[in-house]
């Protein structure tokens, strides 16, 4: 039987924490080895953590990055087969989650694979709406040759629930040490790339969603655009990521008009500075310092990418 290990990134894990780690003992397949790295948490995310017998390693927040710190994770779990990732805010929904997720390793050609996100019981209709258009109710199975189907959304995968087989996760070189976000897309385009297959699971469940507010909303796009400027092969590979966005802008006006008409002028608004953060992103080679540090959401990439 293959060796599983559950890889955590942790910053201050709030008050979800103590129900995430009680749905995680409660797994009916436990995973063989358990992992928090943290970024230096200043609330019990740590004592926690080793109360339901994880292994915590402390790390300086500076230090945190989004794939090297993950990279730095697998390479501490040598004897585990598959890896798990979920992050501190994804519940799993049910007991049987990871094990649900896992048996789509039972492909061997089955590279990675990542559940379904359903909304927070208290998400909003735009966070909502957000979970169900990009993990839907069936199950997928996807390699290189789909890439004409999905474009770009042939590498999709969140490591807010993923799980990746050490082989294929290593033939790929790991996670990259110097991307600002989209780790997971990465990795997972480079498997495609290799001859692996991704898989999505939709019956693994875990709850995840945020209600970001405008200003995040510019900046998490914004750090999009800098990341696929960086990654430029992934859609010179497979294609642009303009017509799934149009289709998710109509999808969102539909699903406001019937749940939440009224905020369809705020999804209009967030639209356009998702837009314009994405822009703003790609050109970002031609702004200061202090301009990236403030209109980025992941103001510790710029301590190392800038001189």
């Amino acid at each position: 039987m293959s060796k599983v290990g559950l890889i955590v990134p942790t910053l201050n894990a709030g008050s979800l924490w103590n129900s995430w780690l009680k749905v995680v003992d409660q797994q009916t397949r436990k995973p063989d080895f358990l992992l928090v790295i943290d970024s230096s948490s200043s609330d019990d995310t740590v004592v926690l953590a080793r109360v339901y017998d994880f292994e915590v390693r402390v790390i300086p927040k500076s230090a945190f990055n989004h794939g090297g710190t993950r990279q730095w994770g697998v390479e501490m779990l040598p004897e585990a087969d598959i890896i798990v990732f979920l992050t501190q805010d994804a519940l799993l929904a049910a007991p049987d989650a990871v094990e649900r997720l896992l048996a789509a390793f039972n492909d061997e050609q089955v590279g990675a694979a990542y559940g379904r996100q359903l909304p927070h019981r208290d998400a909003g209709p735009i966070a909502a709406h957000a979970r169900l258009f990009n993990y839907p109710a069936e199950s997928q199975l996807r390699s290189l040759d789909d890439k004409t189907r999905f474009g770009i959304k042939t590498a999709f995968i969140s490591n807010s629930f993923a799980a990746y087989r050490r082989s294929a996760l290593m033939q790929v070189s790991g996670f990259p040490v110097d991307t600002i976000m989209n780790e997971d897309t990465y990795v997972a385009g480079k498997m495609l790339v290799s001859g692996w297959k991704i898989a999505y699971c939709a019956d693994a469940h875990v709850f995840h969603s945020h209600d970001y507010g405008f200003a995040d909303e510019f900046k998490r796009y914004f750090d999009i655009g800098v990341f696929h400027t960086h990654s430029a092969w992934l859609q010179q590979t497979f294609g642009g990521a303009s017509g799934e966005g149009l289709r998710f802008v109509i999808s969102e006006m539909r699903y406001l008009m019937k749940h939440a008409p009224l905020l369809i002028p705020s999804a209009v608004l967030r639209t356009g500075l998702k837009w314009l953060g994405f822009k703003l992103g790609a050109l970002h080679h031609g702004l200061p310092p202090a301009i990236l540090r403030r209109v980025s959401l992941h103001k510790t990439y710029w301590l190392r990418a800038l001189p």
